[in-house]
């Protein structure tokens, strides 16, 4: 499918216009009383809200978080820096032993102080299988940790997991609030107390998350008094708030993105990013579970067209979940754009033309349905291109839209157009993705997808603290997703933002998948001045 062809094909299907200009004058948090030089005050817009606020239950997970800090964080070059921790964390040799000696005089926002027992809590908590964490998996390299006095806390290790240091960014949650209530169900989970910049004042489900700052934040006073986060899930919407004022900043699709290039008053960001689309092959459908249908597509699909029609550039073709400039990306496995092949693979598997042109073998006709979220247009566009792209080989996917509460229980047997991604380490994405004993725990493998090989490979990549021979074993996973890809990647996108410009010259930093709420330009918006630019760049 060429550009033209998939701006065409969008076009038809996108011919919209919204209008929101009612909401922009009725919001009480609307930018527009916060505009001008020196003000205290930002209301960005993202796509999603979180389930909960509740670290135990896998908020913030990759760190910041704006309510809570972790042991570590990451700095501007995704470079592991103190938090809570008072320095890096102490190795012993054989790679089983983490040892943290603990920053002094933090508080959490009600004024208790944090400690050693509060990070035990965190943990052990965490791993609690009681627990409704859907990302413990994450920490299945502790045996154990424990308190040496109030300031120093010891991991113990079942392995040498080599990226565990990346994995002690996650919030640290109050042991004497979080401790006394049931970790699933209680009030924690909404009205959170942490030791971060900023402190919740209220959450409007579906609307809006709004904070204040922390005034006594360990790591100095916030500036931006008042912060909010505008939810929004429609890509129009959004843009139409920010470009009403109702909004001072707001992560946007590529092509509402430019829209923004000629306003002096707002400045566009681009952050590289590890995020991906796919379309997952549900191992339990008998068209997309089907091997040679799997490999068909995979060559099938346009992916550079992609990148330059519906990205605008702003991206590059995706072939797992690592990316291409990635040290970790395995060279070879690229797949081509090559219809003729992908006709072929389905012409000797069986999969033969039928009248209508949809290929058909042993009775069941080529055709599984393509779920993507409502109101995300980027993963309309993916969907859309990629039925074009499929309909050429024979394959009839046939695209519908709906809420993650109709897509989920679909997810066993339909597609799904998804997004992943992880920029820390090949572990943090690949486990949960391909593992075939974590297929249908939430959004975890969704594809269903069973390798024994990809199994041992992720297992063989996790244990080892070699970097050598993690490297043969996330090669050993890309390769034998090209024979079985469960999932035909399409792309890795580069976030795109637009800011006012009255906050000067931000940063950005590689991101993950899960955007917009603590990433984009705003990742460190207590460091914002309107007085000071530079600041914002520390």
């Amino acid at each position: 499918m060429t550009a033209r062809s998939i701006r065409v094909a969008v076009a038809a299907t996108l011919a919209t216009a919204l209008s929101l200009t009612a909401a922009a004058c009725s919001n009480p948090d609307s930018a527009k009383s916060g505009s001008g030089s020196g003000s205290t005050s930002a209301v960005v817009g993202i796509a999603y809200e979180p389930d909960s606020l509740s670290p135990l239950l896998g908020y913030g997970k990759d760190g910041n978080s704006k309510i809570f800090d972790g042991l570590l964080a990451l700095d501007a070059d995704m470079k592991l820096r103190p938090a809570l921790a008072a320095a890096l964390p102490e190795v012993s040799a054989d790679g089983l032993t983490y040892t943290y000696k603990l920053r002094q005089g933090v508080k959490f926002s009600d004024g208790k102080a944090f400690g050693a027992k509060d990070v035990v809590f965190t943990y052990r908590t965490i791993l609690d299988e009681k627990t409704n964490n859907p990302s413990r998996t994450e920490l299945d390299a502790v045996k154990d940790v424990t308190a040496k006095g109030e300031d120093t806390v010891v991991f113990t290790l079942k392995y040498p997991y080599a990226p565990f240091a990346q994995r002690t960014v996650l919030p640290i949650a109050p042991e004497h609030i979080a401790g006394k209530q049931d970790v699933n169900t209680g009030a924690f989970t909404t009205k959170p107390i942490g030791t971060g910049p900023y402190v919740l004042t209220k959450w409007s489900k579906g609307e809006k998350l709004s904070f204040t700052a922390n005034p006594d934040y360990w790591g100095g006073a916030p500036e931006v008094k008042k912060f909010t986060m505008a939810i929004i899930k429609d890509d129009d919407v959004r843009a139409t708030r920010l470009r009403s004022g109702d909004l001072d900043g707001a992560i946007l699709p590529p092509n509402l993105a430019k829209g923004f290039a000629n306003d002096k008053g707002k400045k566009t960001y681009a952050a590289n990013s590890y995020d991906y689309r796919t379309v997952t092959l549900p191992t339990n459908n008998k068209v997309a579970g089907d091997t040679d249908v799997r490999r068909a597509l995979d060559v099938a699909v346009d992916r550079q067209a992609m990148v330059d029609a519906i990205l605008n550039g702003s991206g590059k073709p995706a072939y797992g979940p690592v990316p291409t400039d990635s040290e970790w990306f395995t060279k070879g496995t690229e797949r081509k754009h090559d219809l003729a092949a992908a006709k072929k693979i389905l012409d000797e598997a069986g999969w033969k033309p039928g009248k209508d042109g949809v290929r058909v073998k042993e009775g069941v006709r080529a055709t599984f349905p393509l779920w993507y979220l409502s109101g995300d247009k980027l993963r309309q566009e993916h969907a859309l291109a990629y039925a074009s792209d499929a309909k050429k080989a024979g394959i009839d996917v046939r695209t519908e839209a709906g809420t993650w509460e109709v897509i989920e229980p679909r997810m066993k047997h339909d597609a799904v157009l998804a997004g992943g991604g992880s920029p820390a380490d090949p572990d943090f994405d690949q486990y949960t993705l391909l593992k075939s004993s974590l297929a249908g725990d939430g959004f975890n493998n969704m594809a269903w997808y069973d390798n024994k090989a990809v199994d041992a490979a992720i297992e063989a990549g996790r244990r080892s603290g070699d970097k050598a021979e993690r490297k043969k074993a996330y090669d050993t996973v890309q390769r034998e997703l090209v024979k079985n890809p469960g999932y035909t990647f399409l792309t890795h996108i580069d976030h795109l933002y637009v800011v006012d410009d009255r906050f000067g010259a931000l940063s950005t930093q590689v991101e993950p998948h899960d955007h917009g709420l603590a990433s984009g330009p705003w990742w460190n918006v207590e460091k914002w001045s309107t007085k000071n630019a530079g600041d914002a760049k520390k």
